[in-house]
């Protein structure tokens, strides 16, 4: 058999994975909309903290309970060194201040 063959059979295969996992993701989608909102109502109604997104930082993981220190806790002028902290923007009530 052919380098090529091979390599056309593992595309096949992956584009059929690749499918299969697209039509489960629909049909979990589809099945969980009723318990989210039953989870979205326990949240509010007990005031819980938000999810947590990352798992690098401390100060990434729950981004409503981080102080605005704790990125610069090994020095005042220490640069962000974790992914999290670039896809992340700053809160609204920063964004407001900065547009005054």
């Amino acid at each position: 058999m052919r380098k090529s063959s091979v390599f056309f059979i593992y595309l096949a295969v992956n584009l059929a994975l690749l499918l299969l996992l697209s039509i489960h993701a629909l049909i979990a989608v589809k099945d969980s909309g009723a318990g989210l909102s039953v989870k979205s109502d326990l949240v509010k109604r007990l005031g819980l903290a938000d999810l947590c997104l990352f798992s690098e930082a401390r100060y990434a993981r729950h981004l409503s309970l981080s102080d605005f220190n704790t990125p610069f806790q090994d020095h005042p002028m220490s640069l962000e060194h974790f992914p999290s902290g670039s896809m992340v923007g700053p809160p609204d009530h920063l964004k407001r201040k900065a547009v005054r």
